[in-house]
């Protein structure tokens, strides 16, 4: 086997996404190469723990892992993400599954991955690394290849809150937001490369502030950067668009900023909420949502919905479907309730599992209904979209313009990475189709 090959396989969010780029990027500065499975040296697995399923997919594959490769001395595996550390013990529970693994390292450890990569190189194992102290991580600038269009810039780590159903605070602890002047450079060294779309992410934007830059700052500094390009903001909590809903309007009527909002409501009944420990009202965010709407009629709306929390009544629940039914978010992200490691929902009175399976199809039928006449103010509508990848069929590509919505364009030949004019023609649920003017 060749040496100084590594392969990395991710798991979850946006932030996990960022955080194997800066893996790869450091790797490659020191002197690696990336590669196959099958003929890497080192292989990186890159973990989530937000939900019981993704736990599960993880841990079988780190198990077949082990029995493809447990004869193989030259083969190393490093574990990173959240999974290794949402409670105290949970290394043992990966040592259990994978015992010839190499590494675990923590979430602020990335910068000595080179170093231990070395130390396994002298023949050291079981190795677990947990850094007591926060890194920047918008200080690592990232080379793309040149027919990349995305990138991804982290903001801050970790949160304020304290929900009773996540295990991911366990991991990425207490905020630490980046410095304004890094994240920056980081998106301008980016969009120097070619890069059209940038993605900010933390596990939650709407916590940003350094000093006495908030969100809206940050964002400002970056669109009046001199390119163009589009910017996504990441998942924002709903108590945000309460506490600082002049600020979130700012954003929006920003130039390049998506017109794409990710609010996780969670459920739709106030007792409900109570008991996850999110500190908001639903009438609270109905009338800031309801002025959105108004104010950006095109925009696109995400929200996470969590069925069946323990305690959740029958009444509950309707009040969740009557939220989707008036909302009409244009993304949902439905969620069957797991209790998860480390976590005081873990204690509480569980709903059901039919119960909870019979109420999250529920909500996906009314879900899908409403997608049906979703998006018909959108027929004929004419403007600009980013080309981001080939399409369904030949001479097709996908795109999206500025309220994120997805919009496939027939006979496009040209380059991907590149904004041109269309006029949407037809609208087929959640898609639209046009072609260019």
């Amino acid at each position: 086997m060749e040496k100084n090959l590594f392969y990395i396989e991710t798991y979850g969010c946006t932030s996990n996404k960022a955080d194997s780029n800066i893996i790869s990027n450091l790797l490659f500065k020191s002197g690696y190469t990336e590669t196959t499975l099958e003929g890497a040296e080192f292989v990186i697995i890159n973990t989530c723990a937000v939900k019981q399923q993704t736990e599960n997919k993880i841990k079988s594959r780190l198990k077949e892992l082990y029995n493809t490769y447990k004869k193989e001395s030259n083969k190393y595996f490093i574990i990173a993400g959240c999974l290794p550390h949402i409670e105290p013990n949970y290394i043992d529970v990966v040592k259990k599954i994978i015992p010839n693994f190499s590494a675990i390292i923590g979430l602020d450890n990335l910068n000595d991955l080179p170093l231990i990569f070395q130390d396994i190189k002298s023949g050291k194992n079981n190795l677990v690394f947990k850094s007591k102290s926060s890194i920047d991580k918008s200080t690592f600038l990232i080379e793309h290849p040149k027919e990349k269009i995305t990138g991804i810039v982290p903001i801050s780590e970790g949160c304020l809150g304290s929900c009773t159903y996540c295990c991911v605070k366990n991991a990425r602890g207490r905020l630490n937001c980046y410095d304004p002047i890094n994240i920056v450079e980081n998106v301008k060294h980016q969009l120097k490369q070619g890069i059209k779309q940038i993605y900010l992410t933390s596990q939650d934007c709407s916590t940003y502030i350094y000093n006495n830059t908030r969100l809206v700052d940050l964002v400002r500094d970056i669109v009046y950067l001199d390119y163009k390009f589009f910017l996504r903001i990441g998942m924002l909590n709903p108590k945000f668009i309460v506490d600082n809903f002049d600020q979130l309007i700012s954003i929006f009527k920003l130039d390049k900023v998506y017109q794409f909002l990710h609010i996780p409501i969670q459920s739709g009944s106030d007792a409900v909420l109570k008991k996850m420990n999110r500190p908001y009202l639903i009438s609270d965010i109905a009338e800031k949502l309801k002025i959105l709407r108004k104010e950006f009629s095109y925009m696109t709306i995400s929200t996470d919905i969590i069925c069946g929390f323990p305690g959740e009544s029958e009444e509950d629940f309707n009040q969740t479907i009557n939220l989707i039914k008036w909302l009409k978010p244009e993304i949902l992200n439905i969620s069957k309730f797991t209790p998860r490691p480390g976590t005081k929902a873990k204690d509480m009175e569980q709903v059901n599992s039919r119960v909870i399976k019979e109420r999250s199809i529920r909500l996906s039928k009314i879900f899908r209904e409403s997608l049906i006449t979703i998006n018909e103010k959108w027929q004929n509508w004419e403007g600009e979209i980013l080309v981001l990848h080939e399409g369904l069929k030949p001479n097709q590509a996908f795109g999206r313009n500025i309220a994120y919505k997805n919009v496939f364009v027939e006979d496009y030949t040209g380059d991907f990475g590149k904004f041109v004019k269309i006029k949407i023609y037809e609208i087929d649920g959640f898609n639209s189709y046009g072609f260019l003017k």
